[in-house]
């Protein structure tokens, strides 16, 4: 007896094994060897014509100590920061606003989240005719002349409105999930107790949704510094680079300089920027871990 369901057990384990593979193989072919090997580039010149020429550091000091590049980190935490800051307040106010059962808020939901499940492309596109100085609705709307995409100063803010739109639905479902872990018996005693409407967003429901405020903020974060389509699509970096982030860089220099060593160097320190992102996030999340014990 014990040796069947010996053999049983290795034949579960073994099937265990079977099913995971492909999802193993995946990784190791599409995201661990690119990864080493995108490394190991970054300390090489290489045009994917010519032999590969071994640089040492040349390619990170090359992009450290080009003017642009100080521009491209700015304009990344710029285009980072706001739509993280917008991208997670908005949503928020939205979700409490539909959480307090207004009418038709299925309908809200459905409508806040279809432009999150709609291709960035075709949301590019659309949004290229919004922004358009002569026959977009923007400017018709606000009877304004402003060249959105060609102006420098507003052309990153025209990509930020429409990051931000899009998110917004995603970030306001997080946040009713968050809400509907709230325990309606603490929200009715701080009305007993006399807190308004304001009182009891701010003191009650905010401090028992932190995590979820808290994940949300910091998966908004890291996919905004990985913006590339919505830059691809509606701006190409331009005009003059205000609209020029890293992974956008990445893909010039690879793909239309064909200096595959030097965008591998920018690829690794855009890895570095998020590696700290979430170093920070750990401490951050054990601090208030911490909080809740204490």
């Amino acid at each position: 007896m014990g040796n069947i369901f010996r053999i049983l057990k290795d034949n579960e384990i073994f099937a265990g094994y079977v099913f995971i593979l492909p999802a193993i193989a995946g990784t190791l072919l599409f995201i661990v060897i690119p990864i080493f090997c995108s490394f190991t580039l970054s300390f090489t010149r290489w045009d994917l014509l010519n032999p590969i020429e071994y640089v040492g550091l040349s390619n990170y000091k090359a992009v450290l100590t080009e003017p642009v590049f100080i521009k491209i980190l700015i304009n990344t935490f710029v285009y980072a920061v706001s739509t993280t800051v917008f991208g997670v307040l908005i949503p928020l106010i939205l979700a409490s606003v539909i959480n307090s059962k207004i009418k038709g808020s299925e309908f809200f939901k459905t409508a806040f989240f279809l432009p999150f499940i709609t291709p960035m492309i075709v949301i590019g596109i659309i949004w290229e005719w919004i922004f358009d100085p002569n026959i977009g609705i923007l400017n018709h709307l606000l009877h304004l002349h402003i060249n959105w995409l060609y102006d420098t100063h507003f052309a990153m803010p025209a990509l930020i409105i429409v990051s931000v739109w899009k998110l917004i639905g995603y970030n306001m479902i997080l946040f009713l999930t968050g809400f509907a872990t709230i325990n309606n018996d603490v929200l009715d005693a701080a009305k007993t107790d006399g807190a308004n409407a304001v009182q009891i967003f701010t003191k009650v429901t905010i401090p028992m949704i932190k995590p979820t405020i808290f994940f949300v903020t910091i998966v908004t974060a890291i996919s905004s510094f990985q913006v590339f389509d919505l830059i691809y699509v509606m701006t190409e970096g331009g005009p003059l680079d205000s609209t020029n982030v890293l992974v956008y860089a990445v893909y010039k220099n690879a793909f239309m300089y064909f200096n595959i060593g030097k965008a591998s160097a920018l690829a690794y320190i855009l890895f570095a920027i998020i590696f700290v992102l979430a170093i920070i996030q750990f401490f951050i999340k054990r601090s208030m871990e911490k909080k809740v014990k204490i």
